[in-house]
């Protein structure tokens, strides 16, 4: 069970109330897009969407009543400029974009509808935001990274497989972000021992060519960064990894709980979670300009145990010390 679930829980009981109270008082509907970076029926989608409603519900916001939300799945990721530019002409008073792929997309459909981001790795760097304290523009949200975040990826990748020597880095170009991960493991790589090799992936179809790359290759581990096609496709790669009998480190905890080894990132629900209270606030009046972007409160470790036994490791006692979550 997850340590943080009671501490979130309080937190929002506490305070949903006065909010609500407040948010009902607001008399016309009002409308919310949402540009999702997952097709509809991604395990990983409804989810996501549920702790949004959840937490708007708490806040005031109700569907069907005073809010409507109209959603864009990236069913086909090729076609995510089309679905910002649709959500645009809808001119919603609001829209939430899910990846960074997707907010810069809306991005160059509006310059007046003001944006709510999560799953943005680096927003300044990517043009998304002109500062971090006063984005200005049209546009706030949260990060899902810090950069020392490759680096962490490649240590725990060497404390629970300490006999990789080579690390094969599964790059999602579609992730304009993934050159600076990649940066982080490779600077990372001198201090562990550790020789690196990346292996770039752009669709479903290259990824059982890359592990024939490298399959026969003794002593490899792999990180896989994070991004469209990567999390799209999150089963083949777990099971292409499982069958060639490698130890993985994942971005995400739903890479974990479908079979992963372990992962280290942030918890993409409660970003959904937290990204309300910025949709309630620019519904209330607040300009996105005015509200600074924030950075990842907490990372959770995820480890499965039956992934490990199934490939003969042993997880270091230290590390499931600090696990966030172990599924057994």
């Amino acid at each position: 069970m997850k340590r943080r679930e009671f501490i979130t829980l309080i937190g929002g009981a506490a305070a949903a109330w006065p909010l609500t109270a407040r948010a009902q008082q607001l008399g016309r509907t009002r409308r919310l897009g949402i540009l999702m970076a997952l097709p509809e029926n991604d395990s990983e989608a409804q989810p996501r969407v549920s702790a949004l409603k959840e937490r708007l519900e708490q806040l005031g916001w109700i569907g069907g009543k005073n809010l409507h939300m109209e959603f864009r799945w990236a069913e086909d990721l090729s076609r995510i400029g089309t679905y910002a530019a649709e959500l645009a002409g809808l001119t919603p008073d609001v829209i939430l974009t899910t990846s960074t792929p997707t907010t810069k997309a809306v991005q160059q459909t509006t310059t007046t509808t003001p944006i709510v981001f999560v799953g943005v790795s680096d927003p300044m760097s990517t043009g998304i935001v002109a500062s971090l304290a006063k984005p200005g523009g049209n546009t706030t949200g949260f990060a899902n990274y810090e950069f020392a975040i490759g680096g962490k990826w490649l240590e725990l990748l060497k404390e629970i497989a300490p006999h990789v020597k080579q690390a094969h880095v599964i790059v999602d170009p579609n992730n304009p972000t993934g050159s600076w991960h990649l940066q982080t493991i490779e600077s990372a790589a001198l201090a562990v021992g550790i020789a690196v090799t990346t292996v770039v992936v752009r669709n479903k179809d290259e990824i059982g060519p890359a592990f024939a790359t490298f399959s026969k290759e003794r002593e490899k581990g792999l990180i896989v960064l994070p991004g469209p096609v990567t999390n799209a496709h999150r089963n083949e790669i777990i099971a292409s990894a499982m069958a060639h009998r490698i130890p993985a480190v994942y971005p995400f905890r739903f890479y974990t709980i479908k079979g992963g080894l372990v992962s280290y990132g942030v918890d993409t629900r409660d970003q959904y979670r937290r990204a309300a209270f910025y949709i309630d606030r620019i519904l209330k009046g607040e300009k996105p300009a005015d509200l600074p972007v924030q950075a990842p409160t907490t990372y959770e470790i995820v480890i499965n145990l039956n992934t490990a036994k199934t490939l003969d490791i042993t997880i270091p006692p230290a590390l499931l010390a600090r696990a966030d979550e172990v599924i057994e």
